[in-house]
C-alpha cells in the first residue's frame, strides 16, 4: 500500500484541517466537535442545509458547502457515519431562524446519527427536516443500506436545494424540492479496481486483472454482477439502461446528465463515457439539458465511474444554474 498520510489515525483529521486551511475564505473548521461551515453562518433568515457522512467520498460533503449550496458538512473517520454530537454542533452553528434540513444519504448509520441528532436540535428549539438520498437503482439492500443507497443524485440535491434556500424559500419549500430531486434522480456506477482503507492497508475487495463490478457501492459494496471486462461503450450501456428503466425516463424527458469518477478514474476516460451515454439518451428522444463530469462523490483511489440521470423541470433547472461558490463547484459569482 502507497498511500501519503502520515498516521493512518489521523488522516481524516489532518485532511479537514489541510482543508480548512486552504479554504478560509469559504469555510472556518472547528474541531470539537469536527464539522466544517461556511464562513459566514448563521445566515439570519435562511434555511440551513447540513450533509455529512463518512470520509473518503472527496469532494463530498465539505467541498460544497459555501454560498448555494450547504451550510456545513459533518464529516466521519473513512466510511464511517459521524455520530450525532458533531451532527448537533452543526445544525446549531447554522441555524439562522427558518430551521435546518439534513440531507442524508441512505445508509443505516448516517440516517440514525442525523435522526439522533434531530431529536436533540428539537429539544433546543431548533426545526430539523431531513430527506434521506437513495438514488442508486443497482441494488435494493446492501452491506451497509436497507433499501437503495445515497450515492451521486446527493450532489444535485444539495446544489439544487441550497439554491433554493439562497433565494429565501421556507424549510417546508427547501425540502419539497430536495425530495423531488432525490425522486427524479438515478444512478448506477462500476469498478475497475478496489480501494484501499487507510486503517485497514489492504483492498476492500479483490477483482482479478479482467473483471469488472456492475453496481458497485461507494464503500466498495457489491452490485448486480461481476463480469469480464468489456470496451467503455458496453459498460456504459449496462449502467444507463437500468437506470433509464427504473424511473423511468422516456422521449421528451429533459435530463442533466452526470458522468462522476470514482476517485481514480481520468477524465480523458469519464468524456468517454459521457460521450456514450449521450448517444444512448438522444437515440431515446431525450434531451440532455445540463451535465457535470468530474470527480465530486468519490471512493478513496478506485477507479470507475457512475452515472446520475437527474429530470428536470424548468424550477429545477433555474435552480441548477443560480449562482454557487464552494471549494468544488462554482459558477455565476
Amino acid at each position: 500500500m502507497k498511500k501519503i498520510i502520515n498516521d493512518p489515525k489521523h488522516v481524516v483529521d489532518e485532511s479537514v484541517a489541510g482543508f480548512g486551511l486552504a479554504h478560509a475564505d469559504l469555510v472556518r473548521l472547528e474541531t470539537d466537535p469536527i464539522h466544517v461551515v461556511r464562513a459566514d453562518a448563521p445566515v439570519a433568515g435562511k434555511v440551513g442545509l447540513v450533509s455529512g457522512g463518512g470520509s473518503g467520498h472527496e469532494p463530498l460533503h465539505a467541498g460544497f458547502v459555501g454560498p448555494g449550496m450547504l451550510d456545513a458538512a459533518v464529516p466521519g473517520a473513512v466510511f464511517t457515519s459521524p455520530t450525532p454530537d458533531p451532527i448537533l454542533a452543526a445544525t446549531k452553528a447554522v441555524d439562522g431562524g427558518k430551521g435546518v434540513l439534513h440531507i442524508v444519504k441512505n445508509y443505516t448509520g448516517d440516517v440514525l446519527n442525523f435522526e439522533t441528532a434531530a431529536d436533540l436540535a428539537a429539544a433546543d428549539d431548533i426545526e430539523v427536516r431531513a430527506v434521506v438520498t437513495n438514488d442508486d437503482v443497482a441494488v435494493k439492500d446492501s452491506l451497509y443500506t436497507a433499501g437503495r443507497r445515497g450515492v451521486g443524485g446527493t450532489v444535485l440535491v444539495e446544489k439544487i436545494a441550497g439554491a433554493a434556500a439562497d433565494r429565501g424559500d421556507g424549510l417546508d419549500q427547501v425540502a419539497e424540492i430536495a425530495e423531488r430531486v432525490n425522486a427524479n434522480a438515478r444512478s448506477m456506477g462500476m469498478a475497475l479496481t478496489p480501494c484501499i482503507v487507510p486503517h485497514a492497508g489492504e483492498p476492500s475487495f479483490t477483482l482479478a486483472e479482467d473483471e469488472v463490478e456492475i453496481g458497485i457501492g461507494i464503500h466498495g459494496e457489491p452490485g448486480r454482477e461481476r463480469i469480464k471486462l468489456e470496451p467503455a461503450d458496453a459498460i456504459v450501456d449496462r449502467l444507463i439502461t437500468p437506470i433509464i428503466e427504473d424511473l423511468p425516463y422516456a422521449s421528451g424527458d429533459r435530463v442533466l446528465l452526470f458522468v462522476n469518477g470514482m476517485g481514480g478514474t481520468p477524465q480523458i476516460e469519464l468524456y468517454i463515457a459521457y460521450r456514450r451515454a449521450a448517444e444512448v439518451l438522444a437515440e431515446k428522444g431525450i434531451t440532455i439539458e445540463r451535465s457535470l463530469v468530474g470527480n465530486y462523490i468519490t471512493s478513496l483511489e478506485m477507479q470507475g465511474f457512475s452515472i446520475t440521470l437527474l429530470k428536470l423541470d424548468d424550477e429545477m433547472i433555474g435552480l441548477w444554474d443560480a449562482p454557487v461558490h464552494t471549494a468544488a463547484l462554482r459558477w455565476g459569482r
